[in-house]
This record gives C-alpha cells, sequence and structure tokens, in this order.
C-alpha cells in the first residue's frame, strides 16, 4: 500500500513535476530491477499524486479506493477479465448482468430497465444523446445507425435542452455526434440552481414549430452546485411528447438511496436514460460508470454484430452489445464487493456523511456577513463567495480568483472556483468520509486569512 504525505501534493511546479518524473520515461536496453523501480515510484511520481484521502481535498469528486472494493479491484486486476461477454469470460459477463439487474431494483426503476457498464459519464452521457437522436428517427422513418445525420430533412433545427450549467461532457457529445454545439438549447437556472422548469415547459409546448426537441437533459446532482433538478414535471411533459429525457446523475443518483433525499429524485423510472458514476460518491475505482435505460430494449439500438465475436447467432451473455467499447474491464466486481463489504447500511452511513457535513457547514455560515452562500445544498457541494465587509463589490470576482490560486498554490488544501450566472464563486466538496464538517470550517477560516490579506493588497 502507497502511503501518502498528510499534504494535499508537493506543491512543486511544473518544471519541477517533469524534471523528477522524467527519469520513468527514459527507456534502456536493459530492464530494472523491480524494488529499484518501486523506490523510485516512491520518491519521484507518489509526492506529485494528490492524496485523495486528506481530509483538506475539498475540490473535486474523487476518493481512494474504498477498503471493500479493493478486494474486487485486486482481484480484477489479477485476472484481467476482458468483460465483453461470454466468450471471453463467462463469470465476468454474468455477474455484470446481475449487477446491473440488482442496481436496477435498488434505484426502483421499471420493471423493463436494463444498465451497462461504461467506461466514464462522459461517453455514457454521449451514447444516451445517441440513442435519443436513433428514436427520434425511428419517428421520423428512417435508421438512424445506417443514414446518421444525412437523414433528417433540416438536420439544423434539432435541439436538446439543457441547464445553461450543463456538464461539458454533453458539449463533447454533440460534437462527437455530429449536431454541434449550436444544437444545445439552454435554459435558466432557478432560485435555488436547478433547470427552470417552467421555461422547459415553454419550449416543450411551442418545440414544433420552433425547433425539432430531440433531447431534454436534466442533472441529478450538478458537478458545480451539487443542485438536483425536479424530474415529474419535466418527465411528464416529456412523455405526452414523445421527447427523450436524459438524466446525468453520475454526481448524485446515489443519494437517491437515502431516505432523507428520496424526495428530490421522484420520477426516476420515466426518465430514459440515467449516467452514474459509482466512482465519485462510493469510492469504487476508476472506471466506474454506468448507464441505466428504463426500457432496456432501446439499447438494441446500438447493437454491432461480427461475423467472429458478438456474434448474432450466441445465445449466452453478451453485455458488450449494450455499449461501443469491444475491450471491457471488469467494473462491476469492485462495486459488487464493496457493496457486500458495507452492507446497505454501511454504503448509506457513507454517503450520509458527506451530506452531513456540507449541511453542517451551511448551517454555521448561515449568518456570516463575510459569506454568500450561493443555493441550499441539496447534495455534498457548498457554493459561496467570501466578501469582507471593506471590499469593494467590482473586486469581488478577483477576490475569488486570488483565494482559489493561492489555496491550491500552497499544496494544504485543494478547494475548486466556478462561475454561476455571472459571478465567481469557490466550491467546497466532501466525498470521502475523512472531508468533515471540522475540515470545511478549518478551509472557511483559511479563506477569510487570504481574504483579508487580499483587501490590505
Amino acid at each position: 500500500m502507497v502511503v501518502m504525505s498528510r499534504a494535499i501534493y508537493s506543491g512543486a511546479s511544473l518544471a519541477q513535476v517533469r524534471s523528477d518524473l522524467k527519469g520513468l520515461v527514459e527507456f534502456e536496453y536493459e530492464g530494472m530491477d523491480s524494488t529499484d523501480l518501486s523506490s523510485q515510484l516512491k520518491t519521484t511520481l507518489v509526492p506529485h499524486l494528490l492524496n485523495y484521502g486528506s481530509p483538506e481535498f475539498q475540490s473535486m469528486f474523487n476518493a481512494f479506493p474504498e477498503e471493500g472494493a479493493l478486494i474486487g479491484a485486486e482481484l480484477a486486476l489479477h485476472v484481467n477479465q476482458g468483460v465483453t461477454n461470454w466468450q471471453v469470460s463467462p463469470g465476468g459477463a454474468v455477474l455484470e448482468e446481475l449487477c446491473c439487474e440488482k442496481l436496477c431494483e435498488l434505484f426502483e426503476l421499471s420493471e423493463k430497465s436494463e444498465a451497462t457498464f461504461m467506461y466514464s459519464g462522459t461517453y455514457g452521457n454521449q451514447q444516451a444523446l445517441y440513442l435519443a437522436l436513433h428514436r427520434h428517427a425511428e419517428k421520423m422513418g428512417f435508421d438512424y445507425s445506417k443514414e446518421g445525420m444525412s437523414g433528417f430533412v433540416n438536420p439544423q433545427n434539432l435541439k436538446i435542452v439543457v441547464a445553461e450549467d450543463v456538464h461539458f461532457s454533453v458539449l463533447h457529445a454533440t460534437r462527437f455526434l455530429g449536431l454541434g454545439e449550436n444544437a444545445l438549447l439552454k435554459i435558466g437556472l432557478d432560485e435555488n440552481l436547478r433547470i427552470n422548469p417552467a421555461e422547459v415547459m415553454k419550449v416543450l409546448e411551442g418545440h414544433a414549430s420552433e425547433h425539432e426537441i430531440v433531447c431534454v437533459v436534466v442533472t441529478l446532482g450538478s458537478t458545480i452546485t451539487g443542485s438536483v433538478d425536479g424530474l415529474p414535471g419535466i418527465s411528464k411533459m416529456c412523455s405526452e411528447k414523445g421527447v427523450w429525457l436524459h438524466a446525468d446523475g453520475a454526481y448524485g443518483l446515489a443519494y437517491s438511496l437515502l431516505p432523507e433525499k428520496e424526495h428530490l429524485f421522484r420520477g426516476l423510472e420515466m426518465v430514459d436514460s440515467i449516467v452514474w458514476d459509482p466512482h465519485k460518491q462510493l469510492g469504487i475505482p476508476i472506471p466506474s460508470s454506468l448507464l441505466f435505460l428504463n426500457d432496456g430494449t432501446n439499447f438494441e439500438r446500438v447493437n454491432v454484430y461480427s461475423n467472429y465475436f458478438n456474434r448474432k447467432e450466441e445465445e449466452m451473455p453478451n453485455p458488450g452489445l449494450k455499449s461501443p467499447p469491444s475491450t471491457r474491464p471488469f467494473s462491476a466486481l469492485p462495486l459488487v464487493t464493496s457493496i457486500k463489504t458495507q452492507g446497505l447500511h454501511g454504503l448509506r452511513q457513507r454517503l450520509r456523511s458527506s451530506i452531513n457535513a456540507v449541511n453542517d457547514l451551511a448551517e454555521f455560515l448561515i449568518d456570516d456577513a463575510e459569506i454568500e452562500i450561493m443555493n441550499e445544498p441539496d447534495t455534498g457541494v457548498i457554493c459561496f463567495r467570501v466578501q469582507p465587509v471593506e471590499i469593494d463589490k467590482q473586486d469581488l470576482c478577483s477576490l475569488q480568483e486570488y483565494v482559489y490560486k493561492r489555496t491550491n498554490l500552497e499544496g494544504k488544501r485543494a478547494i475548486s472556483i466556478a462561475t454561476i450566472k455571472g459571478k465567481k464563486v469557490l466550491r467546497l466538496v466532501s466525498v470521502s468520509p475523512e472531508v468533515t464538517v471540522r475540515a470545511l470550517k478549518s478551509t472557511i477560516l483559511s479563506i477569510k486569512e487570504m481574504a483579508k490579506k487580499f483587501v490590505k493588497n
């Protein structure tokens, strides 16, 4: 096991990191002794890796592997199974199918629901948009898998409805699918930084004359704000209009397993597709992402067969037919062993720890005149602005940038920054159970001290 410093990382400059690591890629004729190589890695690489296990790592959705997940991850690494179908891994293919079936039950999806493991949430979002396009083309009378975008009479009219802070992976998806970013019809956020349902309804009501709405994308736990978009009204309207509804739950979906958060996720069974990244909340080794479909038959829209692999004649389990990669990692195993060792009670306790830490911090800051909280936290993210009483309002954005850069350069803690409705804001994230309210409060005190220095200068 690698032992890391309590610091977030070495704090070294880019030039120093490159200098330290250069020797690792100087490949020589004779091989290197494994003991010497391990020693070199510990002294040159490890100090420059981020310490996700530190209570001061409060910037992103990363965590060291959960103890139970390591059991599965080590076995998966040792046997190196390509989990595409029965042909290359009978046990791997069956375990993935069983895991997906059980997850559909846990999240209370429809009886027809199915799922598949993906390399990332980004690819899950891209495949969901492909499925939406394929179904839309079917309604237009052609096979999208054969004709592609050329089958649409006016492809420039195709639109994807998204929130103004939609995850950038959706932009990637529009590019790779040939839609282009202009296909995104952006909707404003409400007072709690969720997609504005009234605006979505308005667009859907008038889409027949103005645009061809192919898909609406909602977010179940924004990676910027942690906010969970409301599903019931939007899902009902999408169903009535025959518009595909995709939910990006990469970060937030797991919180639907908490009884106290169930109300935020009502309507999951009405969504066409959902993406989830267990590595974001549960400490499952990367890659660990899934794509859920409430109607599993829609996975047939991506089926591709060959004459030696993924043969149409094969009748045994073939999870590889549900997504493009023909080589797939054994991602289900670490998730299975993690849940088995923790139990559902332990799993919920882990999720609850991050929610409680952020909620306690929000309550602590609510009457703090030097902190402006941007929204009531739905999950384990809090966005705010530090605003000393004596600062000129026009300098607030510069102050947030200053605090962000100074904090991360020190290497003692990690925070992040974002822009919300034109304002620069600071973000703190609690994913690992190590990130407690005490650690978050300590960061706030540090931020305030930096803000004082900024004002003085």
